[in-house]
């Protein structure tokens, strides 16, 4: 690949402030300032950039999100220059509410996911660590299934310790996935630019079928292997900022790279590389535009970060697809609460409930979960304990809250169980909890908190001779999580299994229950 000069250039009127540390930006609504004056000798393309979208559907009470509008957005910008890509910088599979439900007697398992994107023609998609939240059955389907391209250089697939790149088999015919990708533009003039992607993935979901590579060490050699073929080099990646941030430092010339990982947008500079995030659920989009001079060989691109908001009308053909989606969604939420979309709270601040933190520090969310336990028995229990590893949704709520917000956060659902538990194991498990940091055994917790070095319930210190009433997470009573606490746990002195009719039977409709007393 030819040295490429990178010059990167902002309008003044821009709220972005480059700096080599993270800034979140306020989307743009206007495009007119984004665009170049067009030359006929130069070559010009878009590419649309997504990370991180778990819901096809919009969220937060309709205001934000959807697939249906981002696609509005994608057909737009092909008027405005038919070479325009459409990317998803990695965690789409997983998780999703409609994942864990059941369609046509199968779990969907981001079978929705891939329908929605197919009909919005996708490019290309990097590898995200929760693609591999799903068994190696349910992946390979959706890879046969998708019709667009994957990319990972340092992501393989295990099979008794022999390391193969992943596949799609399309009528019958095994297609290796591949480290990098190329897309051809052309200008005018019939000149073509060779425009190379490639991609790594953070290893932190391991799986049994799955091998990461070294992230710096294989994003370097797929770079020094497609660099020579290609006019630019474009990183497509799905790692955290500070690990982006080294790559960029390992590939200077790599002008941009278009990131996932991190839920909330950001834009950041490190010597002339740009790393560009949007936030998750497509509440925000990245448009890049490119110009290129083949005479200079000089790169120039204005990057606009667009709210996906109510104010964007629905694609009518990916919507179509969305809303049949939705009907399945809708009819199973309905068997727990009867108005699904109804506002049942509104956050003043963020509620935290993403995987860094849920599984690792006491959050907001976590307490309203713990409490909605305690508040399903009337407050008549000592304590109540929750697994951070049943909270799935990885994202903030903030604004109108719905009940199908609380479901994606919850979408395994299950009982509350009210536990009679000897103070000696309770103190055990407690101790665990917090052990287990950083995993989904910690527990987000009520009325239970440490104070110099000792555990305090509601009523005073834990006392280890005493017997304690507990509201648990039906799943913590299956020794899982935590081994040393199960139904058959010699200190579980008595479970109470909630009835159908009452307010334990689905953690879900307790938490629904606490919002709709405190709105």
């Amino acid at each position: 690949m030819k040295q490429v000069r990178i010059l990167i250039v902002f309008p003044i009127i821009l709220l972005f402030i480059v700096s080599c540390n993270l800034n979140k930006k306020t989307a743009n609504a206007s495009t007119n300032k984004y665009q170049f004056t067009k030359d006929a000798d130069k070559t010009y393309f878009t590419i649309l950039q997504l990370n991180d979208v778990y819901e096809i559907a919009p969220i937060q009470g309709d205001k934000y999100g959807g697939m249906a509008r981002v696609e509005t957005v994608h057909q737009d910008l092909l008027k405005e220059n038919e070479q325009t890509m459409l990317v998803l910088a990695g965690d789409f599979l997983s998780p999703s509410l409609l994942g864990t439900m059941k369609y046509n007697g199968e779990r969907v398992r981001g079978k929705q996911m891939v329908e929605v994107m197919n009909a919005m023609n996708f490019d290309l998609v990097a590898f995200g660590n929760h693609e591999f939240d799903l068994s190696y059955t349910h992946i390979q389907a959706r890879l046969n299934e998708s019709k667009f391209e994957w990319i990972s250089a340092n992501v393989l697939h295990n099979i008794d310790g022999k390391h193969s790149y992943f596949h799609k088999i399309i009528d019958g015919e095994k297609h290796s996935l591949k480290d990098s990708y190329i897309k051809e533009f052309v200008n005018p003039d019939g000149t073509k630019l060779k425009v190379g992607f490639i991609s790594v993935c953070i290893p932190s979901n391991p799986k049994s079928y799955v091998y990461y590579g070294d992230m710096y060490e294989e994003i370097k050699r797929a770079y020094n292997e497609i660099k020579d073929n290609v006019d630019i080099v474009i990183g497509l990646t799905h790692a955290s900022l500070t690990q982006d941030k080294e790559i960029a430092k390992l590939l200077p010339n790599v002008p941009l790279i278009m990131g996932g990982h991190e839920h909330t947008n950001s834009y950041d500079k490190v010597g002339e590389v740009v790393i560009t995030k949007a936030d998750a659920n497509a509440k925000t989009v990245y448009i890049h535009r490119f110009e290129y001079d083949p005479a200079t060989k000089k790169t120039q691109f204005k990057s606009e970060l667009k709210e996906i908001n109510d104010s964007i009308t629905s694609n009518k053909k990916v919507k179509a697809v969305v809303d049949k989606w939705q009907v399945v969604l809708q009819s199973k939420i309905q068997e727990v609460v009867s108005n699904p979309y109804e506002v049942i709270y509104t956050a003043k601040e963020p509620l935290d409930a993403r995987e860094s933190t849920i599984r690792s520090v006491q959050t907001n969310m976590g307490k309203i979960i713990a409490e909605s336990m305690s508040l399903a028995y009337n407050n008549e229990v000592d304590c109540a304990l929750v697994n951070g590893g049943s909270v799935r949704i990885d994202d903030v709520l903030s604004g109108d809250i719905n009940a199908v917000d609380i479901f994606r956060v919850l979408p395994y659902g299950g009982e509350v169980l009210k536990v009679e538990i000897k103070g000696s194991l309770l103190k055990e498990v407690l101790d665990f909890g917090e052990a287990a940091s950083g995993t989904g055994a910690y527990l987000q917790r009520f009325n239970a908190k440490k104070e110099k070095g000792e555990w305090v319930l509601k009523n005073g210190k834990l006392q280890e001779d005493k017997t304690y009433t507990v509201a648990f997470s039906d799943y913590l009573l299956r020794g899982l999580d935590i081994p040393i606490l199960s139904n058959k746990s010699k200190d579980v002195i008595h479970i109470y299994k909630p009835k159908k009719d009452e307010m334990a039977y689905d953690i879900r409709k307790a938490v629904v229950n606490l919002f709709e007393k405190n709105k």
